[in-house]
């Protein structure tokens, strides 16, 4: 079974501010902004010029379970970790004693749950399956 590192994942108290910032001064690219209603937050994923890196900006409601105070320099809010087999590592995050805290979650062709880890250190443990192949309809025949 591979974990394999795919993104940062940090907090921001303004994330339209931080979208600027990321794409104009830096020249992230924006993929999409997604409402959260499992956390009371909204994200925003960007990708680095050159695609080798994501970076997962993540605002949260006051009421949000994840939220927590705000610290200037304490930003880091989660690592994304890929996984080829998602119920497996699930599995072997819980036998380790780090069962997950948020989810699993199916979300379209997405699996992930949130685990906090060593340190309190929150995981985002991810599966991307393959998008169903939608059925072509039969043709007639000419006569």
């Amino acid at each position: 079974m591979d974990f394999r590192f795919r993104y940062t994942g940090i907090r921001v108290r303004d994330l339209d501010a931080a979208i600027e910032f990321f794409t104009k001064t830096l020249g992230m690219k924006l993929q999409g902004r997604i409402k959260a209603p499992w956390n009371k937050g909204e994200f925003a994923n960007l990708e680095s010029k050159d695609g080798k890196h994501w970076l997962e900006l993540n605002w949260y409601d006051k009421g949000s379970p994840v939220a927590g105070p705000y610290s200037e320099g304490e930003q880091l809010d989660h690592l994304g970790v890929e996984v080829d087999d998602f119920k497996g590592a699930i599995e072997r995050l819980k036998e380790a004693g780090y069962p997950p805290v948020i989810g699993p979650i199916k979300a379209g062709n997405w699996d992930f749950a949130f685990v906090k880890a060593v340190d309190g250190i929150w995981l985002d443990v991810f599966h991307i399956g393959k998008p169903k192949k939608k059925k072509k309809k039969a043709r007639k025949r000419p006569k």
